[in-house]
């Protein structure tokens, strides 16, 4: 296994709903695996600053983590993910599994979320900053 580098980096964890329908929490999931997200979904977020993203589901409740450059700004570059090549057409197809009103961005979708604890945290940051790891 290759060593990681390690640097300091910000980390945002986020939540969403799925519709409660086992149907499209699988096309949701066929969507998600290995090798099925565009090309230009995954370049678009390396080229906003996200170094590494996971997505976790229980039910139909998804939990993101997705870490970023140290100096990452979460709204600027949310909206800059926005306009780059099929970002929205890939909106538009995964909120067809989505339990968000029609239109909703991306940040209306998946909601921040804060952190109460980590093992050994020095210091705690707002959920929009993202939380500082080194």
């Amino acid at each position: 296994m290759a060593e990681r580098i390690k640097v300091p980096y910000k980390r945002y964890c986020k939540t969403l709903k799925l519709e409660n329908n086992a149907e499209l929490i699988a096309k949701y999931k066929e969507a998600h695996a290995i090798g099925a997200i565009w090309k230009e979904i995954e370049a678009g977020m390396r080229e906003v600053g996200i170094l590494d993203m996971e997505i976790y589901l229980t039910g139909n409740t998804l939990f993101m983590i997705m870490d970023t450059v140290i100096d990452f700004d979460h709204e600027e570059a949310m909206g800059k993910l926005g306009t780059l090549p099929r970002q929205q057409e890939w909106e538009a197809y995964v909120s067809n599994f989505q339990a968000s009103g029609e239109g909703a961005s991306a940040d209306e979708k998946w909601q921040l979320m804060e952190r109460l604890f980590e093992l050994e945290q020095v210091e705690a940051f707002e959920p929009l900053a993202g939380q500082v790891k080194k």
